[in-house]
């Protein structure tokens, strides 16, 4: 009983943290002038090389059995491009283009693609419970975009744009990664992947470019994108599956979207209209409706 409330406990400040980085990357965009660009390169260079250095004092050379294998290497790749490097940029892109609140519940999304892409591959019918998850989360997108109303957008078109982009980049990072991380274990395959996504994107736009200024407050912030709501944030959700299930860490990563949105509304001014707030809720509810269905099948 000790260690679940533990591992609760992990989850609940690992996906907060997320939350709360994601409501100081948007203040970073809008009052600090830092380059989203920038912001996404060096959270991704930073952070994946700290995770590997974590991850060489732990498992010295054995950080590199991943690299013998050619088939593991290109999924490895393949995970780093189109999952890390894909969710991480897109999310960013999508704060800058609306708000945190918004960008993270649409980004929410990604368990209901799962359910539609699985179907699919799987030729099967979803259950009624991935059913009545997928409607519940095309209301709650429709009602946060639109706040209800047919003929306008609430949020600009562009934050829809990439908030989507992100929720196919979060599923891809959720599904690509599942073997490389029985086989070599989650903080080499996070590392790499961040490493290797950041020099990708460096390519793009090179670190050395749009730095800050040189202001305690703003490098604070930043410091706090990089270490605490990634570096932190995700070593302290993978430390938490070793105590309770991803079941439960499931519902528990419905904090990042509820933290996001709470600070968003206190502290940057988002207004949310009464059918946005029940959008995100639906959206939020899935995670409890796929929980709810998962025990149940688990008891019959």
């Amino acid at each position: 009983m000790q260690t679940h409330s533990r591992g609760i406990w992990l989850a609940v400040i690992g996906t907060t943290l997320w939350g709360v980085s994601g409501t100081v990357a948007q203040a970073l965009f809008d009052h600090f002038a830092v380059n989203t660009s920038w912001m996404i390169v060096a959270r991704m260079l930073t952070a994946g090389g700290l995770i590997l250095l974590l991850g060489a004092l732990q498992e010295g050379r054995h950080l590199f059995d991943i690299w013998r294998d050619s088939h593991d290497a290109w999924l490895l790749l393949a995970f780093s491009i189109f999952g890390m490097l894909g969710v991480q940029s897109t999310y960013f892109f999508a704060i800058q283009a609306g708000n945190s609140a918004t960008a993270t519940v649409l980004q929410f999304l990604n368990p209901t693609l799962i359910i539609i892409v699985m179907a699919i591959y799987q030729r099967i019918w979803p259950r009624r419970v991935d059913t009545l998850s997928v409607i519940m989360a095309t209301v709650g997108t429709f009602l946060v975009v639109t706040s209800g109303h047919l003929n306008t957008l609430s949020v600009p078109l562009m934050a829809v744009f990439w908030g989507l982009l992100s929720a196919i980049g979060a599923m891809l990072y959720t599904i690509l990664p599942v073997r490389l991380i029985k086989v070599y274990g989650a903080i080499p395959v996070v590392g790499w992947s961040m490493l290797i996504g950041g020099i990708i994107f460096n390519c793009y736009h090179p670190i050395w470019r749009s730095v800050p200024a040189a202001q305690p407050l703003t490098w604070g912030l930043i410091a706090f994108v990089i270490i605490g709501g990634t570096l932190l944030g995700y070593l302290l959700y993978l430390a938490s599956l070793r105590d309770i299930t991803p079941t439960t860490a499931g519902v528990i990563d419905a904090c990042e979207p509820l933290s996001a949105t709470i600070l968003s509304v206190l502290f940057l001014n988002v207004h949310l209209t009464s059918a946005a707030i029940v959008g995100t809720l639906l959206i939020i509810s899935t995670v409890f409706v796929q929980a709810w269905g998962t025990q149940r099948t688990a008891t019959k």
